[in-house]
């Protein structure tokens, strides 16, 4: 009888190239945060450049000056739009997109990606300040963007990515919903009722004194344009230069248009002052660090603020071929700008699809269009707050809308079910969860699920039994975890149970067997040969973890297999077939009994070739 040998598929080990690692030169799935080589002393400029990657070298300045004039009309109804959303001054949300500007587009991490007050966070964001104030929030900010410094000068960047996509995808299910549901009362000038439910059961209500309303109608069909708008725009026809404006920037002129009409008394965006809006924290806002509900809400904002911002980059980089983001970096930029934020009162940042998207496709390669962007927020803030006042809420409100759409993005559940129907049930739990508690309860019981889901697949034991004459067999392998422990005990009792003098374990296919399983094993082993049983008991070789170990020159079922050496070997070892060695006339086998066990991992290199000259 031989063992399961033979030549390792692939052949002798080699050093692992660039390409291995995934992405155009490793570039994308590359060892963390490896700087690229300095070119060689005398290379060409253009030698240099090619070191960057294909979109990453130096941009040009007209360009650049044009995408940031675009990612800025995309950002400024958003920055307003989120702002009247989490239920505070929309100067704050202008606020927070020049900081997304000026302070973390200037640094490091993320070339393209685009950052500000996000809509996914909204929600939250309405639910801290009706908790604890806007005066709170400021605090809250300012120590989420701390810890998040902190976790990237540990270098926990990457983390972040360790994430099930179909939690990833829950959350900014469990996100959208909300915020859809919630916008729409805005849409038509009304106040939402409160939770996601109860906004939910409203909308027939809603629906029946909107259309009793001439000004809520007026309101809601501003809301419905802006919405069609944003699904539609770039389908229509017309020249390719209109196509650049953003929707949103054409539904706000439609919106201000409508309402300076006589007549139309729809609710504008009230504006005050940009500087007087800052609120720095004091002595009596830090004083709330010792509320254990403050220090929950600011563990909840680091946690899904930065999240949010890696899952956008790791997005991005796929919409271009330019250097790929230092996740490290770009969460201490993202901290940095949190920080700053918290110091003004103002909103939390994130990096945002939206604007990083309009960036990419305006043609932008170096940071500058995002620093940019935030430059022209600030003077028109400072310039030109008088036409803020001209839009209407209902605009705003629409534009939100269809980002809850986007987040929502619904196409994804009936692709996930064909995909993988255990990650659909993770996905669908963790929006479901979300939408009826808050974002950290949902994302926490979708990290949960998601972990139970990976511990039943990986927990793959396969258990045969059946009966050869008079020994009552049980062949059992894969991962023998406590998960499968009712398994293992059924087929435990049901050799016992057939009554044979003999009953034959064979676990030699485990590669994991946890405490559970082997106390199991174990005991069975002893009440059995207690009673008289002849038991047979065949274990690989493991570690002290339950793991099969592959000890330092020795295999585990043969002799030492010597390393390759330059010359043909003159004689290898036989590889020992699994074999137990039972004292004649004894009920099972004594305390002296050795044994020997079969090893099915593929024959090193060489030792075949000398097997085949013998």
């Amino acid at each position: 009888m031989s063992g399961a040998h033979g030549r390792h598929a692939g052949g002798a080990h080699r050093r692992p190239t660039a390409t291995d690692w995934g992405g155009p030169g490793g570039a994308e799935w590359g060892p963390p945060e490896a700087p690229l080589p300095e070119a060689p002393a005398g290379a060409s400029a253009s030698t240099k450049r090619a070191g960057r990657g294909r979109g990453g070298g130096r941009g040009d300045l007209g360009t650049e000056i044009t995408a940031s004039l675009v990612v800025f009309l995309v950002a400024l109804p958003l920055c307003i739009g989120v702002a009247v959303a989490s239920g505070v001054p929309a100067e704050l949300g202008i606020i927070s997109g020049v900081i997304g500007g000026l302070v973390v587009g200037a640094a490091r991490g993320s070339t393209l990606q685009v950052s500000g007050p996000a809509a996914g966070l909204a929600a939250l964001v309405a639910e801290t300040v009706m908790e604890f104030g806007v005066a709170m929030l400021g605090v809250i900010v300012l120590f989420s963007g701390i810890l998040q410094i902190v976790l990237g000068l540990v270098r926990l960047g990457r983390m972040f990515q360790a994430i099930s996509l179909a939690v990833v995808q829950g959350m900014l299910a469990g996100i959208g919903l909300p915020l859809m549901f919630s916008q729409l009362y805005p849409m038509t000038d009304a106040k939402a009722p409160g939770t996601p439910f109860e906004n939910m059961a409203g909308v027939p209500g809603l629906i029946a004194d909107t259309v009793t309303d001439p000004q809520a109608l007026v309101a809601a069909g501003l809301g419905i344009v802006t919405v069609v708008l944003s699904f539609l725009w770039k389908r229509l026809p017309g020249p390719a230069a209109v196509k650049k404006i953003p929707a949103a920037l054409v539904a706000v002129g439609i919106g201000i248009a409508v309402a300076s009409l006589p007549g139309v008394e729809v609710r504008t965006l009230q504006v005050g002052n940009l500087l007087a809006s800052v609120d720095v924290p004091g002595p009596g806002q830090l004083a709330g660090l010792a509320d254990a509900g403050i220090i929950t809400a600011i563990l909840t904002f680091t946690v899904i603020a930065s999240a949010e911002s890696l899952f956008t980059a790791a997005a991005v980089d796929r919409m271009h071929d330019g250097p790929r983001t230092r996740y490290n970096t770009e969460l201490i930029a993202q901290g940095a700008g949190n920080t700053v934020a918290g110091l003004l009162g103002a909103l939390p940042i994130t990096a945002v699809v939206a604007r990083s998207s309009a960036n990419v496709q305006a043609g932008a390669k170096t940071r500058l269009s995002r620093t940019l962007h935030g430059l022209w927020l600030l003077a028109f803030a400072l310039l030109l707050p008088q036409v803020l006042a001209l839009i209407p809420i209902s605009v705003l409100a629409g534009v939100l809308v269809h980002s809850g759409w986007k987040l929502f993005a619904p196409e994804e559940f009936p692709k996930m079910w064909r995909q993988d129907r255990g990650e659909f049930a993770v996905m669908t739990l963790t929006t479901l969860v979300i939408t009826a508690t808050a974002l950290l309860e949902g994302v926490l019981f979708g990290l949960a699920a998601g972990v139970v889901l990976a511990a039943l697949r990986m927990s793959q034991t396969v258990v045969r039994q059946h009966i050869e004459d008079d020994t009552a067999k049980v062949v059992m392998a894969g991962n023998a975890t406590f998960l499968r422990l009712p398994r293992l005990i059924d087929a435990l009792e049901n050799a016992a149970a057939s009554g044979k003098p003999r009953i034959r374990l064979d676990l030699l296919g485990v590669t994991h067997l946890d405490h559970a399983c082997r106390s199991q094993v174990e005991e069975f082993v002893a009440q059995q040969r207690g009673a008289g049983v002849r038991v047979e008991l065949l274990m690989p070789e493991l570690t002290a973890t339950g793991t099969r170990s592959v000890p330092e020159g020795r295999g585990m079922g043969r002799a030492a297999v010597p390393p390759r050496p330059e010359s043909p070997p003159v004689s290898v070892p036989v590889p020992v077939v699994a074999a137990v060695q039972v004292p004649t006339g004894s009920a099972g086998p004594g305390p002296d009994a050795e044994w020997f066990y079969l090893d099915t991992r593929p024959m090193p290199e060489g030792v075949e070739e000398a097997r085949a000259g013998w």
